[in-house]
């Protein structure tokens, strides 16, 4: 039993001398940490060594070190939030101009159809009240032969001067410009004329 005891207490100071770390044990694995950019754990490491030795130099200024870097990433985190969020706000703002783009012209479309529509509804009426008037003339029984100006019977197939202004008139709404557009490549003026 004698020979029991010193070597038990040997084995535990042996144990302890293995498991004990030194203050340059907790400074190197927190730089370890730190240059690996797992500045969480490096901090841990750091805080954990000046628990047992808090008058270390070199762990305090590493965790000085450590709570400055840990500082900057939180507020660049920030920023890169921020801009985030710009982002995303400029794109809804560039969606609902889009949206507001697209409402305009479909309006503005809608006007024209309208526009459109109400021309082709008077030059329609206006046809219709053409053919009211020839059918209420046979309708009358009235059988005039179409006479022109001087009084003589029109030839068949051709208007009164009377019925070509009322022609003319019902067209008037319904016109639109037609402009000419020439076809080909228009001639060069300047160029040479060929004399052989």
């Amino acid at each position: 039993m004698r020979l029991l005891l010193p070597i038990s207490v040997s084995l535990l100071l042996a144990w302890q001398a293995a498991h004990a770390q030194s203050a340059d044990d907790f400074f190197n694995s927190g730089a370890q940490l730190y240059i690996s950019n797992n500045i969480p754990q490096a901090l841990e490491s750091v805080e954990d060594g000046l628990k047992h030795f808090p008058e270390d130099v070199k762990l305090k200024k590493l965790e000085e070190l450590l709570k400055q870097q840990q500082q900057s990433q939180s507020s660049q985190s920030q920023q890169n939030q921020n801009q985030q969020n710009q982002t995303q706000q400029q794109k809804s703002n560039s969606q609902q101009n889009q949206q507001q783009q697209n409402q305009q012209q479909s309006q503005q479309n809608s006007q024209q159809q309208q526009k459109q529509n109400e021309q082709n509804q008077s030059g329609q009426k206006n046809a219709e009240q053409q053919q009211q008037q020839k059918s209420g003339e046979k309708q009358g029984g009235e059988k005039q032969e179409k006479q022109n100006e001087q009084g003589q019977p029109a030839a068949a197939g051709q208007m009164t001067p009377e019925e070509a202004k009322r022609l003319l008139d019902a067209q008037k709404g319904s016109e639109q410009v037609l402009q000419w557009k020439p076809q080909g490549k228009p001639e060069n003026p300047n160029r040479p004329i060929k004399d052989w």
